[in-house]
C-alpha cells in the first residue's frame, strides 16, 4: 500500500526466535511496546517492503536465492491453504485494521528481487561504461530515498557495496535543481550544459545485461563481494552459497 497512516514502514525480525517488531505510519511507538489491538495496521509500504527482505535474509528465513529455508522454527512461516505457497506473517489479524494476517509471500519476495536485481544491474553496467570497479560513494534521490534505510538497503544488494557512512539520503534533488536553475543563471548554464552531454545507456541491450541481472538477484549478490556488511550480516549466512 501507499505510505498512509496503518502502513508498515519499518521491521526487524529476531535473528533467534524469528519474532517480528514493526512500526506504522501514523504511531510513535513499535509493537514490543504496545498491546497488539492498538497497532491497527493496514499493510506494508515502500519502505517496510526494503526493510522485511534485509531482516528476512539476515534471520536465515530465507536464502541467499530468495527462497524460503526449509528448516523454519516459527510458527509465522506457514503455507497458504489456498495455494500452498509459502508465506510469513508480519502482523496477525488481531494487530490489523483490516481483520486478516499480513504476510509476505514467496511470489512478494521474488518481485522485491526482481526490482532490486534491475536496479543493481543498472549501477554495475553504468560503472562500467564508466570504467570503475567500485563507488566511494551512494547517494538516493527522491521520496524514496529519505525513507529507506541504507543499512537494509545494503544488505539486500539494491547497489554496489559502500561503506555504509557514505551512503547518503538527499531528498527531492530534481525539485532542487530546478530552484537552483531558476535562481541562479551559471547553474542554468551549467544544467544546459549536462543535459547535451547525459548519455542514455539501453540497459536491455547490453550484451550481458541478463548474465548481470540473475546475479544481482541474489542476496546481497551472486558473486560480488559485500566486505562491508561485517558485521551487519552473520558471516554462515554472508558466506552462503
Amino acid at each position: 500500500m501507499r505510505a498512509a497512516p496503518g502502513a508498515i514502514e519499518r521491521i526487524k525480525i529476531d535473528p533467534e526466535t524469528h519474532e517480528v517488531d514493526y512500526k506504522v505510519i501514523g504511531r510513535e511507538a513499535w509493537r514490543s511496546y504496545s498491546e497488539p489491538k492498538e497497532m491497527q495496521a493496514k499493510g506494508i509500504c515502500g519502505s517496510g517492503i526494503l526493510d522485511v527482505l534485509a531482516e528476512l535474509y539476515r534471520a536465515g528465513i530465507v536464502g541467499k536465492s530468495g527462497a524460503f529455508s526449509k528448516q523454519q522454527k516459527s510458527e509465522r512461516f506457514r503455507r497458504n491453504p489456498d495455494n500452498n505457497q509459502p508465506e510469513f506473517v508480519l502482523a496477525w489479524a488481531e494487530e490489523t485494521s483490516i481483520g486478516r494476517d499480513i504476510t509476505i509471500t514467496q511470489k512478494d519476495v521474488r518481485q522485491i528481487q526482481l526490482a532490486k536485481g534491475a536496479l543493481y544491474a543498472g549501477c554495475k553496467l553504468m560503472m562500467r561504461r564508466m570504467g570503475l570497479e567500485k563507488v566511494d560513494k551512494v547517494k538516493i534521490a527522491g521520496a524514496f530515498g529519505t525513507h529507506v534505510d541504507r543499512e537494509k538497503a545494503l544488505i539486500m544488494g539494491l547497489f554496489p557495496d559502500c561503506e555504509i557512512d557514505r551512503i547518503e539520503s538527499i531528498g527531492n534533488a530534481a525539485g532542487d535543481g530546478c530552484r537552483a536553475a531558476l535562481l541562479d543563471r551559471e547553474k542554468r548554464q551549467e544544467a544546459e550544459w549536462v543535459s547535451r552531454n547525459v548519455e542514455y545507456i539501453e540497459l536491455t541491450v547490453e550484451g550481458d545485461f541478463q548474465k548481470e541481472f540473475m546475479g544481482a538477484m541474489m542476496i546481497p549478490h551472486m558473486t560480488d563481494q559485500f566486505p562491508h556488511l561485517k558485521g551487519l550480516v552473520p558471516d554462515h549466512i554472508l558466506n552462503q552459497k
